[in-house]
């Protein structure tokens, strides 16, 4: 039956919602490109509805065109500075100040540009004779007029330049945790990488101790070598979460040598991996831990011999790796240090994008590994 060790899985980390993160407050620079466009197609459509309206009258499309495009290019220049006062005085959180402060802005905004309006319209004579002949004193009752209008254009000024600025802060604070949780990560897989080394080294100098009271001093010495070989490769990739499976398979094929030394014929082994599938990028030091659970709670506690099998086949884009010994799965299901570690690892790296099952029959027991493929770098 299959066991479980997903209760082996640590805390989650947090999320992109953690309420610790801070924004750097950077405000959305005012882009001119865009600016102008959006001016642009504003002043084209009010260029249209305007003709639509006098199109009976006989007067000039052109101007009419270069009149419109003049008078709100105004507020096209004018767009900056409220941006600049957006920024220097926020409407949110709202205030009586700020309220204060934005609404005088927006009427003197209303007379300076109702003031470049009549002079345009004096100017360019849109409508010919039937539009105005001087600025003074129709300026006066024509800003009057306009106000209202010039002061919704103001606010909705205002308010694009502080939607475009909080979302900007919305993507820094999710940008900033998103970088914090793959902090929090690599610090948490690092911690179980480390974990798994004192627990092998632990392992190994128990057998070694073993063999020196027996007195097998040949067979000592070379399991130091072998002990010697692992640490190095632990060091030589402390960092380094992936590895080829090639490599992993000389590291694993180094321990079994070892615990070849402890149990003699006790212990067989068959490595079946095609050469093609041993640039796939698996963790480091992921058979190793399975293989010794075998070794330790199967084989080792059997007076009969046993044998471990390691196997890896390509499903699509899915790497499946399976460990087999026949001891039964009793033993070899007691979820360990290397059953925890390797469920956690597994869990921080691909998330869901893995499976790790233990099923065990009356042949023996299995242990399955299923992560997406990749080829590790050279």
């Amino acid at each position: 039956m299959p066991v479980d060790v997903g209760s082996a899985v640590l805390p989650a980390l947090p999320t992109a919602g953690n309420p610790g993160v801070k924004s750097s407050g950077r405000a959305v620079p005012v882009m001119p490109l865009a600016v102008f466009g959006g001016w642009t197609v504003f002043a084209l459509l009010f260029a249209f509805a305007v003709y639509w309206e006098v199109r009976s009258h006989g007067h000039s499309p052109a101007r009419i065109l270069a009149y419109t495009l003049l008078v709100w290019y105004a507020w096209a220049g004018a767009t900056p500075v409220v941006a600049w006062l957006a920024r220097r005085v926020p409407i949110v959180p709202v205030t009586w100040s700020g309220v204060a402060f934005h609404a005088a802005a927006a009427i003197a905004a209303g007379v300076v540009h109702g003031v470049w309006w009549t002079a345009v319209a004096v100017w360019i004579r849109p409508f010919d004779g039937m539009g105005l002949q001087a600025i003074w004193p129709e300026v006066i009752d024509l800003v009057r007029q306009r106000m209202f209008f010039e002061v919704m254009v103001y606010a909705a000024v205002l308010g694009a330049i502080s939607v475009a600025d909080s979302q900007q802060r919305l993507r820094e604070r999710e940008m900033v945790a998103l970088q914090l949780e793959a902090s929090l990560a690599h610090a948490r897989l690092h911690a179980l990488e480390l974990q798994i080394q004192p627990h092998f080294l632990f392992n190994t100098l128990h057998a070694i101790g073993g063999l020196v009271r027996q007195a097998r001093s040949a067979e000592a010495v070379e399991m130091i070598a072998g002990l010697s070989d692992l640490l190095r490769y632990s060091l030589d990739h402390e960092g380094e979460h992936l590895v080829s499976l090639g490599r992993e398979v000389e590291v694993l094929e180094r321990y079994l040598d070892i615990q070849r030394l402890r149990l003699g014929d006790r212990l067989s082994v068959a490595v079946e991996i095609p050469p093609d599938l041993r640039r796939a990028a698996v963790p480091a030091m992921i058979l190793q831990p399975l293989a010794e659970n075998a070794v330790r709670h199967g084989i080792e506690p059997s007076p009969a011999a046993g044998m471990l099998r390691v196997t890896a086949r390509r499903d699509g884009a899915t790497l499946h790796l399976e460990l087999f010994n026949t001891a039964s799965g009793a033993g070899f299901a007691r979820a360990g240090v290397g059953l925890r570690n390797t469920q956690a690892r597994l869990r921080q790296l691909f998330g869901d994008r893995h499976s790790f099952t233990l099923e065990g029959g009356r042949t023996g027991v299995t242990a399955r590994i299923a992560i997406p493929y990749e080829e590790a770098r050279a």
